[in-house]
Order: C-alpha cells, then structure tokens, then sequence
C-alpha cells in the first residue's frame, strides 16, 4: 500500500463508516492498516472529536498521565475513607 496523509475529516469518515460497515471492508476501501484505523480509534475516544487531529505536546501527555495517576490514587484514598468511617459507624451501633 502507498502510504498517505488523511485530513482529520477524512479519518471521522473512515471511524464512522467502519462501525457501519465492518471495519475490514472499510479498510480494504481506503487502503488503510488495522493498526492505524485502532490508532485513531483509541486517540478519538480519549480526546475527542475535537482535539482529535490535533498534535499534543509531549510535555501536555505527560502531565495529563500524571495527573490522571494521582486522580486515581485519590479515588483509592476516598474508597479507603470511606470504608473506615463505615466500619466505625458500625462499630458504635454494637453494645
């Protein structure tokens, strides 16, 4: 296959018409690999359509990963809470 650049509408098209069609019909339609048809998939899921197309900065994904991280320890931490002060709730109700 002889590589090329699609647009991001191009692309849209390509990811809606596959959940339409089957994605290795559409493939084989535009000549476009498994891997970069998953690529843009998984990148239009967690950004969106409208950063979708759009480069991000090393420095951005790295800091939205670290941030994502301390979300979900935080998350943890809360979870944590909130199991102690049920356990102490139900501690006080027994005589």
């Amino acid at each position: 296959m002889e590589k090329r650049r699609f647009t991001k509408e191009e692309k849209l098209k390509i990811l809606r018409e596959a959940s339409l069609n089957g994605v290795k019909v559409t493939l084989d339609k535009y000549g476009v690999y498994a891997a970069t048809y998953y690529s843009w998939k998984k990148k239009l899921e967690s950004e969106g359509e409208e950063n979708f197309g759009k480069k991000v900065s090393k420095a951005r994904t790295k800091e939205l990963k670290r941030l994502e991280d301390e979300n979900r320890k935080l998350k943890e931490l809360v979870a944590e809470k909130e199991l102690m002060i049920r356990m102490l709730k139900d501690l006080r109700k027994k005589p």
